[in-house]
């Protein structure tokens, strides 16, 4: 009997590569930076495109430093750039969102060895070294349609605007009186991906049509924290609209979908996929009502990043037959 010999995976090849992916993800985010770009004006849409450049010219430069093979092509870098923007105000002066996105591609991604290597969601990192760093002007969020009628079109496209008083308020999770309805469509203030809720959730759904992400992580992690925030609420006497309140503001669309499903950053099993996002489920509930700031969404998944190696130990499945290494006596 002759033996079978396999080739090392993977067996089961397609054509969607690495460029293809990252490509359908940021298609899969026009809806929600047309969005973006109705309710906060073209600085909005100036912001993604700005943090995508400096991304992509970011890991360009470290590459040439590094004497690596250029990778700046596969759409990477630039997904990177564009999911940060989305995590930014949109009056947040641009020398700091370029530091956000070299610390989130230059550190980050490329000083642990590039794609598929970093630690942890580059465009979350930035996100919170940003919010750590500049809490003031990553806090600052501005009325929809405050540009409408007046002269904010040529002074939010140069940098550090200055923002009239009037049109500054709280986020919907702060303040808790927006409305259903507004928080579904994105009449409301916030980050450029926080607002429209619909936007996300038709990327969402593109998403999971296409292949690209799997169901468990959004599911766990919407489906986690409106269990919670449904308990919360009956134990606090709270209206059951809460719930609908507390997944339609704020982010978690936003990061169940996009961020949370991060290939390289999450768990690759369906079990570990769904424990990651009730592990974010959590995480966020417990930031969101038991601390000091509104939302916890960026934390939660920075978090569980950090866990999904043993997540992935704990639930990774063993090919059929394999036995167990031998170990060898010592002489």
């Amino acid at each position: 009997m002759s033996l079978l010999t396999i080739s090392p995976s993977p067996h089961v090849r397609s054509s969607m590569t690495t460029q293809k992916i990252m490509l359908l993800v940021v298609l899969a985010l026009v809806p929600a930076i047309v969005a973006a770009t109705v309710v906060f004006g073209p600085r909005a849409l100036f912001m993604v495109i700005y943090c995508a450049v400096i991304s992509m010219f970011t890991e360009l430069v470290c590459q040439r430093l590094m004497q690596k093979e250029v990778t700046v092509t596969d759409g990477s870098a630039m997904l990177t750039g564009v999911l940060l923007a989305l995590n930014l105000p949109v009056t947040l002066p641009l020398w700091e969102a370029a530091i956000g996105c070299v610390f989130a591609v230059a550190v980050v991604k490329q000083l642990f060895g590039g794609l598929g290597c970093n630690f942890a969601n580059p465009a979350i990192t930035g996100r919170v070294f940003l919010l750590l760093s500049f809490g003031g002007d990553m806090t600052t969020w501005v009325k929809p349609f405050y540009y409408q009628g007046n002269n904010f079109i040529v002074k939010l496209l140069m940098d550090n605007p200055r923002i009239p008083d009037g049109v500054t308020g709280a986020t919907p999770l702060a303040s808790g009186n927006a409305n259903l309805l507004d928080l579904f469509l994105g009449n409301v203030g916030g980050s450029l991906g926080e607002t429209s809720a619909l936007a996300l959730l038709i990327g969402g759904i593109f998403l999971l049509v296409m292949g690209i992400i799997s169901w468990h992580t959004p599911v766990a992690y919407l489906g986690g924290l409106a269990v919670l925030e449904l308990f919360y609420t009956l134990a606090t006497g709270g209206e059951m609209t809460d719930v609908l309140y507390a997944l339609l503001s704020g982010g978690v669309i936003l990061g169940a979908f996009f961020m949370a499903t991060d290939y390289v950053t999450t768990p690759i099993t369906g079990t570990g996929k769904l424990i990651f996002g009730l592990g974010c489920a959590v995480l966020t509930f417990v930031i969101r009502e038991f601390a000091n700031m509104p939302e916890g969404c960026s934390f939660s998944i920075l978090l569980m990043n950090l866990l999904t190696p043993y997540i992935d130990k704990l639930t990774m499945t063993h090919p059929f037959g394999a036995k167990p290494a031998v170990k060898k006596e010592a002489k």
